[in-house]
């Protein structure tokens, strides 16, 4: 592995691989926009859109224990090229049965699973290279344009999708999709991307694969700070999640499926998000990283879900949106940073695999009942006259998308309250002294 002096000089490799990364996120969301609106002008219901979602995760975390295995083991740009590739091929498959005339929803379920199989390799993969190639005060500001990625390709992606969704249709999304997946495997062809040298840690989780999978969870486990720390984002990831599933479906129900505005509430989030990586990049975050998650979460809750929850008209809407998404890269750049320092380089594929289990695993739960609560519970409740409707209709209205505004407003509400009493649990609110970092115990071993 490089030395820390020489980490720099991979800043350039770090800077080609995040613009192909840039351009195959713009291409994935302006793909995934025409086929939101295709799913939805197709059902009309919530539900098939979040069980796209529900496909997607369940294969990738039923796998993440192997996979970050295999991110370890193996070559990390190969993992990152295979997980471009494996979205290119769903791509390709959805355009031939759209051009065929044989597109139906449960196709986009098959589809989630490959999909979601396949890319789960490549955010361990793509962490993990951070520690080979930077220097651990440039972790914050790298976590930061990753997080940076997806706002900066989602402010421009809505507007060319909704441009050109008219006269390309949902064809000419895919196509774009896979020129810019072919842009993002051509730039890992021609970077490197050092490997990892092998720590004392990862010595001896050195066994079968199934015993290196199982040392990820052994390693959380065995500190209960960084434990806590995963639970927090499991918890707030259920809930925010709740209503983040129906976030498109209330939008176009209260606006009678007005594409401009879905898009520009899309693109404010994006910009939100741009925002607020361009803060980390500049800032660092906070001294203390555990104030940015903490405090993160909980604005970016009330902003993004009990705000927007509540709002009724697009302004509203616009500017939860930014508020909510601005706090993301914060809490995620700085938790990343926590990690990234706190795991040896060479066992972060199977840690930070299991780290996603921990916090994601409740995510095809809260998208698979989101549907469903919005459909049958909170819609039906909150139409003039419904059981809730007295109650709450003077928070978030009454008729088509009130039942999933008052999702937002209760799910964003509790995720909120649950970051706020974090502060309370020390070994939490501590998890930066409790737990030393990994080059500062190789150096004192060293030195021994």
């Amino acid at each position: 592995m490089e030395s820390e002096n020489n980490k720099p000089q991979n800043l350039t490799v770090f800077l080609i691989i995040w613009i192909g990364q840039l351009l195959s996120i713009f291409g994935s969301a302006v793909a995934e926009f025409g086929i939101t609106l295709w799913a939805f002008e197709a059902t009309g219901k919530a539900t098939p859109l979040t069980l796209i979602g529900v496909f997607y995760t369940v294969p990738m975390l039923a796998l993440s224990p192997f996979v970050g295995v295999m991110v370890d083991r193996y070559n990390r740009k190969l993992m990152m090229m295979l997980s471009d590739f494996s979205a290119a091929l769903t791509s390709v498959l959805i355009l031939m049965l759209l051009v065929t005339g044989n597109l139906q929803i449960w196709h986009l379920y098959v589809t989630a699973v490959i999909t979601g199989i396949f890319q789960g390799f490549h955010w361990p993969a793509y962490s993990a290279a951070i520690s080979t190639m930077l220097p651990k005060q440039h972790y914050a500001r790298a976590n930061a344009m990753l997080e940076m990625a997806g706002p900066a390709s989602g402010i421009f992606a809505p507007m060319v999708a909704g441009a050109l969704i008219g006269p390309l249709g949902l064809r000419g999304l895919l196509a774009i999709d896979l020129l810019t997946a072919a842009l993002a495997i051509t730039a890992l062809l021609f970077v490197k991307i050092p490997q990892p040298k092998l720590s004392r840690e990862g010595q001896a989780a050195r066994g079968n694969i199934f015993k290196e999978a199982s040392f990820g969870l052994k390693f959380i486990l065995a500190r209960p700070s960084l434990l806590q720390l995963q639970l927090l984002f499991m918890l707030c990831n259920f809930f925010f999640s709740i209503a983040m599933s129906v976030r498109a479906p209330l939008i176009l129900a209260r606006t009678g499926n007005n594409q401009l505005i879905f898009g520009s509430t899309q693109s404010a989030a994006a910009i939100g998000g741009l925002a607020g990586g361009l803060l980390m990049g500049a800032w660092g975050g906070p001294r203390k990283r555990i104030h940015g998650v903490l405090a993160g979460w909980a604005a970016s809750c009330l902003f993004g879900a009990v705000l927007f929850g509540m709002a009724q008209t697009t302004a509203i809407w616009i500017a939860a949106s930014f508020i909510g998404v601005f706090f993301a890269p914060v809490v995620n750049g700085s938790n990343q940073a926590i990690w990234q320092s706190k795991v040896p380089p060479d066992l972060q594929g199977r840690v930070f695999a299991i780290r996603r289990l921990i916090a994601w695993f409740v995510l095809p739960l809260s998208n698979a009942i989101a549907g469903p609560l919005a459909d049958q519970v909170f819609e039906p409740a909150m139409q003039p006259g419904g059981a809730l409707s007295s109650t709450f209709g003077g928070l978030v209205g009454t008729g088509p998308g009130a039942g999933m505004g008052l999702m937002f407003v209760l799910a964003g509400a509790i995720a909120a309250l649950i970051a706020v009493l974090a502060y309370t649990v020390p070994t939490l609110r501590e998890v930066e002294s409790c737990i030393p970092d990994h080059d500062d115990l190789q150096a004192k071993a060293a030195s021994v």
